[in-house]
C-alpha cells in the first residue's frame, strides 16, 4: 500500500528543505522535498517538504518546537568560543 503523502511546509530554497526534511528524520520521521522544477534556477526556488500524512501531526509538532532552547544556544556559543582576528 502506497504511503499518502502531505505538503508539510514550503521554503524558499533547497537548503532550507534539506535542514527541516534532516530534523525531521532525527525524530524519526520521514521527509522529502522538491522544487526548483526550474533547470536555469537549479536549487533556488520554493521548496515543499513532504511527509506521510500518518506523521503530519508529529511533523508540526517537531517544527511548532524550537531546536535549541535558550541554554542549549548559551552553550553552543561559549564552546564555539570567541572568532578569529581578521
Amino acid at each position: 500500500m502506497l504511503a499518502m503523502l502531505v505538503s508539510l511546509t514550503m521554503t524558499p530554497n533547497e537548503a532550507e528543505a534539506e535542514m527541516i526534511c534532516g530534523r525531521l528524520k532525527a525524530e524519526g520521521i520521514a521527509a522529502l522535498h522538491r522544487g526548483g522544477d526550474i533547470p536555469q534556477r537549479g536549487d533556488i526556488g520554493a521548496h515543499s517538504v513532504l511527509v506521510e500524512q500518518a506523521d503530519e501531526a508529529r511533523a508540526r509538532e517537531i517544527l511548532a518546537e524550537p531546536p535549541y532552547s535558550d541554554e542549549e544556544l548559551a552553550e553552543l556559543s561559549d564552546a564555539a568560543g570567541e572568532p578569529p582576528a581578521i
